[in-house]
């Protein structure tokens, strides 16, 4: 296994104890994740679930007319593929990555086969859910209530706190899409953060310069996701890349 990157860089496998940590070891997987690339569609079987462990994937749901909103991201704090241990076996909404870089996998049955051994994968897992549906629902009340800007400055906090980075490497279309917005919105959004000297934008890149002036400007929602994600998961060091 390549010695740069370690299934410990996704926190829920490194709050494993040792026992159920090497048990699970030889069948993860890792793979490449290329920015852009679809995991599954909405409605689609899930063969696997990805642990994340340099790369953010954004949970979407799309609507008939194409048009699309982020409901979630997930880096390497989580998983992507609950309904593989919820009981659903497939989800309603679309995994794409949105920046990329490396996961690590597990096959459906595997995942299965250890969510029933009651042990702390489960407990782990099921406590991450309550945290992920937590997310979900200031998503949708942010996107109701909150300006551009302030959606901006909690998509950009909730991205680099799951990628241990303070840059993202990622197209105007994209964040677009995530946020459910008119590309224009994106681009003013970004150039009065950029103004405020708080990041730096470049096509297909942004850098947080200013992370406390980011917290300032940003609404509660921020602060309400990322309280419950430190209530119910452990804490643990960031990993060295």
């Amino acid at each position: 296994m390549n010695t740069l990157h370690s299934p410990q860089q996704n926190h829920l496998l490194s709050a494993l104890p040792a026992a159920e940590y090497e048990r699970l070891l030889p069948r993860l997987e890792l793979v490449p994740m290329p920015l852009g690339e679809v995991l599954y569609e909405s409605g689609g079987k899930l063969n696997y679930v990805y642990f994340p462990a340099t790369c953010i994937i954004s949970l979407l749901y799309v609507m008939e007319n194409g048009a699309s909103a982020e409901i979630a991201v997930v880096g390497n704090e989580g998983i992507v593929g609950i309904a593989l241990f919820m009981g659903g076996g497939t989800m309603p909404n679309r995994a794409v990555v949105q920046s990329e870089g490396h996961a690590y996998r597990l096959r459906a049955a595997a995942m299965q086969q250890e969510f029933v051994l009651y042990g702390a994968l489960m407990r782990l897992l099921l406590r991450y859910t309550q945290a992920l549906i937590t997310q979900m629902a200031q998503t949708a009340v942010c996107n109701r209530h909150h300006t551009v800007d302030q959606q901006l400055c909690r998509w950009l906090l909730l991205s680099i706190d799951r990628l241990d980075s303070d840059e993202l490497v990622m197209t105007q279309e994209l964040i677009a899409n995530m946020l459910g917005v008119r590309r224009e919105g994106v681009t003013e959004a970004a150039g009065k953060l950029q103004q405020a000297g708080l990041i730096e934008y470049r096509r297909g890149h942004i850098r947080v310069l200013d992370r406390p002036g980011l917290e300032k400007r940003v609404c509660e929602c921020y602060q309400v996701v990322k309280t419950e994600f430190d209530r119910l998961l452990p804490a643990l060091p960031k990993m060295a890349h």
